[in-house]
Parts: C-alpha cells; structure tokens; sequence
C-alpha cells in the first residue's frame, strides 16, 4: 500500500508537476505581540513574551498549505509586576527553568472568506501538547502580511498550577493574543 501511495505521488509529479513550495516569509518582531491574560486574584493578569522567533511559509493563493513555527522562552514572560512575573515564572505554573520553550507549531489555515480564517495548530507547554482551533484575521498587501488571532488554553492541561492554592486562586482560562507583522523573504 505504501509502494502505491508513493509511485502514484511520483506519477502526479512527473504528469501533473508540482505545486510551487509556499512562501518563506519572516517575522517583523518590532511590530508583533505575543501576550496573554489570566484571571487571578479577583482580576485579570496580563503578560508579554519578550524572546521568541518564528518561522513562517505561506502562499495566499494556497492558505491550507501554510506552516509556521514559532518558539517562545517561557522566561521572557513579563507581567505588570515583578513578583507577578516571578510567580508566572516558578515552578509551580509555567516551570521555565526545566520546560525553557513554549512551542506552537500551526499545521493549516482553512479560508472563511473576507480576510478571516480557521487555524489549526498544535501548543506545547512544560511538555504537553494540545490541539487548537481558532479563528484569525490575515491581511496580505504587496510583500507584507498582517495576522491577529486569539485562542484559549486550559492551563491544568499542560499542568499548570494545578497543586496548592494556585489551583484555587487562577481562573483555568488563559488567553493567548498574537498579532504578526510578516514581510516576503
């Protein structure tokens, strides 16, 4: 069965050709955010990833063939306060000194029409990984691209101040908001 799939791909290659690779494009970090908000404590925490880097490619005429990568050190989380950040930080939420890297690797974009999409993709945490699915703006004019996009975690999921008060005193919902300035390579 694998031979098949494999000649019958070769065949479509030689018959048909092959589909241009998609685009690499890069990330303009000055002009993106990673951040994200938790309740706690009766409000609502807002955090800022200040170290991570993408990889992205896309064809805007084949947005289901696009892929990106995107790594971000946990450590560069910044809350409003330093004992906030230092909290986020420990060992009993996200743990940066054993799990350093926050990963999230995109796998499709399906077009909705009008600029919107659904992304499909997969996040991993303190060694976790979950799907999710969540909708996201994308705007391309000339070489530059624009996408914002918001999706929610369940932290206990990725084990995340799921022992002690913390369990008690974090809402379970954490917010993820990216908004990414790309430009063609």
């Amino acid at each position: 069965m694998k031979r098949r799939a494999v000649l019958a791909g070769l065949l479509a290659l030689v018959l048909g050709g092959a589909a241009p690779p998609p685009t690499a494009w890069v990330v303009i970090r000055e002009a993106s955010t990673i951040e994200l908000t938790v309740r706690a404590l009766g409000g609502s925490h807002r955090g800022l990833f200040d170290d991570w880097r993408g990889d992205i490619v896309f064809d805007p005429a084949a947005p289901e063939r696009t892929r990106a990568t995107v790594l971000v050190q946990a450590a560069s989380l910044r809350m409003r306060s330093s004992a906030l950040t230092r909290r986020a930080r420990s060992s009993s939420l996200l743990d940066t000194a054993r799990h350093p890297v926050v990963r999230f690797e995109l796998g499709s974009l399906r077009p909705l029409g009008g600029g919107r999409y659904t992304a499909r993709a997969e996040v991993t945490i303190k060694g976790r990984t979950r799907p999710v699915t969540f909708p996201v703006d994308l705007r391309v004019t000339g070489d530059r691209a624009h996408l914002a996009g918001a999706f929610t975690l369940d932290r206990t999921e990725f084990g995340i101040g799921t022992t002690g008060a913390w369990n008690r005193i974090l809402g379970r919902e954490v917010t993820v908001r990216v908004s990414l300035q790309a430009r063609r390579a």
